[in-house]
C-alpha cells in the first residue's frame, strides 16, 4: 500500500524531471545564449548559470552557499583563467573533483582532445557549426549523462563533434 507522500510524488507526473543544474564557463556571450537556446530546443530541463571565465567558475564552485552543479561545461580558451587550468583545479579539489566536466572548443585537434582526457575531463565537444548540430550534441551529452557513462568516460564517446555524432548513435 502506498502512503500519501509516495502517491503525491508519483501523481506529480513522470513528465516532470528535475532540471539539470549546469554551470557554463564561456567568455562569448553569443555562445552562452546559443548554448541555452540549444538546451531548450533539445527539451532538456535545465537551470544554467553562465560565467565568463575559469576564475569565475571556480569562485562559484567554491561558494559554500551554492550547491554543486550536476555538470559543468568549460570553454577551453578563456581570458583570466582558461578552461584547462580551471579543469586542473576542479580535479585537484576534493569537494569538486567528481563533478562531470565537459570541455568545449572549436578545435578538434587530437592533441587538444588527448590533453583534456588526460587532465580529467569527462567529455570533449567540438563546438558545432550549426544550431541543429548543437542541439544534437547536447542530446547526446545528456543521454550519456543520464546513462551514467560520463562518470567513467569511454574513449569512443569522449570526443563529440557535429561530424561524428550520427556515427555513434
Amino acid at each position: 500500500m502506498m502512503n500519501s507522500k509516495n502517491s503525491a510524488e508519483s501523481a506529480k507526473g513522470l513528465n516532470e524531471i528535475e532540471p539539470v543544474k549546469i554551470i557554463l564557463a564561456d567568455d562569448d556571450k553569443d555562445d552562452q545564449e546559443l548554448f541555452k537556446d540549444a538546451l531548450d530546443a533539445a527539451d532538456i530541463p535545465s537551470d544554467v548559470t553562465a560565467v565568463d571565465n575559469g576564475q569565475q567558475l571556480l569562485d562559484r564552485l567554491k561558494d559554500d552557499a551554492e550547491p554543486n552543479p550536476d555538470m559543468v561545461f568549460i570553454d577551453v580558451n578563456m581570458p583570466v583563467k582558461g578552461g584547462r587550468q580551471a579543469l586542473n583545479e576542479i580535479r585537484s579539489d576534493e569537494k569538486l573533483k567528481d563533478i562531470p566536466a565537459v570541455m568545449l572548443s572549436t578545435s578538434g585537434h587530437p592533441q587538444d582532445i588527448e590533453d583534456a582526457l588526460s587532465h580529467g575531463a569527462d567529455l570533449y565537444i567540438q563546438k558545432p557549426n550549426s544550431f541543429t548540430g548543437f542541439v544534437l550534441l547536447l542530446k547526446k551529452v545528456f543521454s550519456l549523462h543520464w546513462a551514467k557513462t560520463l562518470t567513467n568516460p569511454l574513449k569512443d564517446f569522449f570526443f563529440l563533434s557535429e561530424n561524428n555524432i550520427s556515427k555513434k548513435d
